[in-house]
């Protein structure tokens, strides 16, 4: 968890003798780069054995209900970062005698880091939510749960050195589909992996995700199968007795975790951003209701003439996404601004596609190929706009997913989803909720991840494994519509005779406005209600944007400047997640991070659609 920051140094017989007090101090001086929270907030902890040091900071404060940040014997010193379901088994993995076994059937979404005299071991769970990053130097290796300060210390006070390379990734899709990372010399962990030093050797070893069974053959196993997961999600909220803040949609996976608070009867209030029509808010009014919680509605800012909406400054967003998130997730995406610490319970359905084929869940054509094709369109998406070495780059990264797709695609789309989307994306935007208070999310706890993966991608894709979950849990919302289209498996199944005799002897519906049908189930987006900022942003929020990207000179080793003034000669960008990842790398390359925010930025208004 980003509260908790973790810094694990060995030094090598080549370091001279007082190189590791320097690394120290030098470690101690960066804490306003590294650490996104005020730095008078931060609390310091160090533990010390000949050749190897491990530092921790937080932020909690007194408020903080966790163990120790370092928790040490005379011969050893561990520092856990996320969390455990039961923070007893810190000791279990500060003693185990492998560690990585370990941490594989310990309970939680979280990474460790232990040293002792001149050796070092960390681990990252199935999902690497909690990220590990390292480096090597020649008197050291290097290993943190922030890539910005690995990257620093092994730099020894050089200057920040990008990986131009693999930003290809970054302009591409908004974050990375590799162990890379924005900083030259620095990964990231695998997931399920250990890495470890001892007597000189470094081992890193990898746990594969698991495999999948068939689908059930009976109504009766796939009930048995369900509950299992039922089981592992329950026990994930049991221990909890304060309130939680569930971010509550109409969709499916925020439901779900309301749906689970209520069967597990754990108190708890639901939050929806939005205006008041949309049906997000709709949606999630009747959810409440149903379940008899109380509900706020958090609207954006809007003009006095209440016609637009005010959106930061997109140099300024970037700042704070790119020091929150250390450049491995775009502007694009909105990062929850930073309050102090409070130890007060949130939740949210982040990342429940997990339990919904991951990738497959919005995978509409279920032909093999079109599965492989989208693997493709991952790694390759819009190569016409990437210089031939960014595109050479992406080829080699594809590789072996494209080999594996060719024999399994489903599952290929299943595990890109847990390695990338939530090991890297997830892992990096979560940096904002966490800095601020106490995450609770069962979506990625180790036995629940597991669990998951064990069932069929494409029964899981079906959303009959969700649905399913919700009924157990709270019967009562199985009559509430799901925002946007409507369940999977109902949608997607052949008609019984029956139902198609039946369909023949109804009354066509009419037509809508264009002719397109509504769903039945679905709650229609229409005009302002169902518009977003970040997915319309109009001209004036475009033009920032353009003039940002086309007027820097350092984007042209990745992207073709005529394609990237081409993808801007429209008054209103008609790729904005593209035009942010491109604004996002442009401004990091620039060096706008890390250093001070820009100040003296006016919000941009963004017209409301009528």
């Amino acid at each position: 968890m980003e509260v908790r920051v973790f810094l694990a140094v060995v030094s090598k017989v080549t370091a001279p003798t007082g190189f590791l007090d320097q690394v120290i101090r030098h470690a101690e001086s960066l804490v306003d780069q590294f650490f996104p929270v005020p730095p008078d907030t931060v609390a310091a902890v160090e533990r010390r054995f000949p050749g190897a040091v491990l530092l921790g900071w937080g932020n909690e404060g007194e408020s903080g209900t966790r163990p120790p940040l370092i928790t040490a014997t005379d011969s050893r010193a561990i520092g856990v970062t996320g969390t455990l379901l039961e923070w007893s088994a810190t000791r279990d993995l500060l003693d185990a005698s492998s560690m990585g076994d370990t941490a594989h059937r310990t309970r939680g979404c979280f990474a460790a880091l232990r040293v002792g005299p001149g050796e070092m071991t960390a681990v990252t769970d199935i999902t690497r939510a909690c990220g590990i990053f390292y480096a090597e130097t020649p008197e050291l290796h290097v290993v943190g749960t922030r890539a910005l300060l690995v990257h620093l210390i092994a730099r020894g006070g050089r200057p920040v050195r990008w990986d131009a390379p693999a930003l290809q990734s970054m302009v591409r899709q908004g974050y990375f589909l590799s162990d890379e990372t924005p900083f030259e010399g620095v990964r990231a962990l695998p997931p399920a992996t250990t890495l470890e030093f001892r007597d000189g050797v470094r081992t890193v070893t990898s746990v594969p995700l698991p495999e999948s069974g068939p689908v059930p053959s009976s109504r009766r196993a796939m009930r048995g199968a369900i509950e299992g997961l039922a089981e592992a999600l329950l026990e994930t909220v049991r221990p909890l007795t304060d309130q939680v803040n569930l971010a509550l949609t109409g969709g499916r996976d925020s439901r779900l975790m309301a749906a689970l608070l209520h069967a597990a009867k754990v108190p708890f209030r639901v939050t929806t951003n939005g205006l008041d029509d949309h049906p997000d808010v709709v949606i999630a009014r009747q959810i409440a209701a149903k379940l008899g919680v109380e509900h706020t509605v958090i609207p954006p800012k809007r003009t006095e003439q209440r016609d637009a909406v005010l959106v930061e400054h997109p140099l300024r967003r970037t700042f704070e996404v790119l020091r929150t998130c250390e450049g491995m997730t775009s502007a694009y995406e909105t990062i929850v601004e930073y309050l102090p610490y409070s130890s007060r319970l949130t939740m949210s359905g982040q990342s429940g596609e997990i339990l919904r084929g991951g990738f497959l869940y919005s995978q509409g054509n279920p032909a093999p190929q079109a599965m492989r094709r989208r693997v493709d369109a991952f790694f390759l998406k819009d190569e016409h706009l990437f210089t031939e070495e960014a595109n050479a780059h992406a080829r080699d990264l594809a590789a072996p997913w494209q080999e594996r797709a060719a024999a399994d695609p489903a599952r290929v789309l299943d595990h890109l989803y847990v390695t990338y989307r939530v090991g890297r994306w997830h892992a990096a935007a979560r940096a904002g909720s966490l800095r601020r208070g106490d995450a609770v999310q069962p979506f990625l706890d180790n036995r629940v991840v597991a669990a998951a993966l064990a069932l069929d991608p494409m029964w899981r894709r079906s959303e009959e494994v969700v649905h399913e979950l919700i009924g157990m849990f709270a019967p009562e919302l199985r009559r509430i519509p799901i925002e946007g289209a409507e369940w999977r498996f109902r949608a997607e199944r052949a008609p019984s005779r029956w139902e198609s005799l039946l369909a023949r002897r109804r009354t066509p519906a009419p037509a809508t406005q264009k002719g397109a049908a509504v769903q039945k189930g679905a709650t229609k987006k229409k005009g302002a209600a169902g518009w977003n900022w970040r997915t319309s942003p109009g001209e004036r929020l475009t033009a920032v944007l353009r003039e940002g990207v086309l007027d820097g000179d350092v984007l042209w080793d990745i992207v073709r400047k005529d394609a990237v003034e081409e993808m801007f000669a429209a008054p209103a960008v008609k790729q904005p997640a593209l035009a942010w990842n491109l604004y996002t790398v442009g401004a990091m390359l620039s060096e706008l991070y890390p250093g001070s925010a820009p100040d003296g930025l006016d919000p941009v208004e963004v017209l409301i659609p009528r």
